[in-house]
């Protein structure tokens, strides 16, 4: 009873705290480029962690080391970048709507790659929320129809990636701390965000002088501080407490946080699409099976 808490817990968090970093890239987009973005937030991000977290990379074993290269590429590096180039056409709450397809990748990629199987409640669930989220889409698409959709493409390759990597920390790294995950992911791609921001103009006298630049260097901050840094320690722990499948329903209920930014950022909502966001709550529930009754996911041996 008191991991089943705990896991609520910490996906309400997170639900929130990544359910803001939608409206945190579009405002820092203001005064930065994509590329600048994802980097300044990949570096940022991997000094503090590297600052907290580097006394517990001595606790990982050598073979777990290429987990954590493949992990940081996949979990933390590309979405950084892909997310910033999508939200420069499509709308911070349509992105986070696309990010929920990661629990439909993160069952599919865990059946057919990494030999994981699901209930049939779990797959009513995630078809269920599926439902809520397409609904979500074609809606928007209809309110804003002079955004580029072809940028979602970016937003749907990363949830791809976030669920290869949802997969790789439960299979792999499920006995290494949350912190040195997150540390070790950094160790890895910090070295190539200094490189692009380096190529990014970010040292211009043009991007210095910008009135905005300031502002959107407070947004990326916060982005990299509490959307990543410590979100990535507390969705590493919610990872090995429950499974990959209920650790990836906070992209179900991000989309309500984020939807919720968006109309204060005067971005279209609708009632279809408050009815959409309950059908997406109610494929969380379905999602999470009982552990009395039935264990959630398990691992093949």
């Amino acid at each position: 009873m008191k991991n089943l808490n705990i896991k609520w817990i910490y996906l309400l968090i997170l639900s929130i705290i990544w359910g803001s970093s939608f409206i945190l890239i579009k405002k820092s987009l203001i005064g930065l480029t994509p590329y600048q973005l994802g980097a300044l937030r990949t570096i940022i991000t991997g000094i503090i962690l590297l600052a907290f977290g580097f006394h517990k990379l001595k606790t990982v074993p050598k073979i777990k080391w290429k987990w954590l290269c493949i992990s940081g590429l996949l979990g933390s590096f590309i979405p950084a970048f892909f997310f910033a180039i999508a939200e420069t056409e499509i709308d911070s709450a349509v992105a986070s709507v696309l990010n929920s397809l990661v629990l439909l990748n993160t069952i599919l990629l865990g059946f057919a790659v990494f030999g994981i199987t699901s209930t049939k409640r779990q797959i009513l669930g995630v078809i269920v929320g599926f439902i809520g989220t397409a609904i979500l889409i074609l809606k928007g698409s209809e309110l804003n129809p002079n955004q580029n959709y072809l940028y979602a493409g970016f937003v749907i390759a990363s949830t791809l990636m976030y669920a290869a990597n949802v997969n790789i920390i439960k299979r792999y790294l499920q006995d290494v701390k949350p912190l040195a995950i997150a540390a070790g992911n950094y160790i890895f791609i910090i070295i190539p965000a200094i490189i692009v921001l380096l190529f990014s103009d970010f040292f211009t006298t043009d991007t210095f002088n910008q009135p905005t630049l300031p502002k959107a260097l407070l947004y990326v901050s916060i982005l990299a501080v509490f959307g990543t840094a410590i979100a990535k320690v507390v969705f590493f722990k919610l990872v090995q407490l429950s499974t990959p499948v209920f650790a990836s329903s906070v992209t179900y209920i991000m989309p309500i946080v984020a939807l919720g930014w968006g109309i204060l950022d005067d971005e279209t909502f609708s009632f279809t699409q408050g009815f959409a966001a309950l059908l997406i709550l109610v494929g969380v529930y379905l999602s999470h099976q009982r552990k009395a009754k039935v264990a959630i996911l398990r691992l093949r041996a």
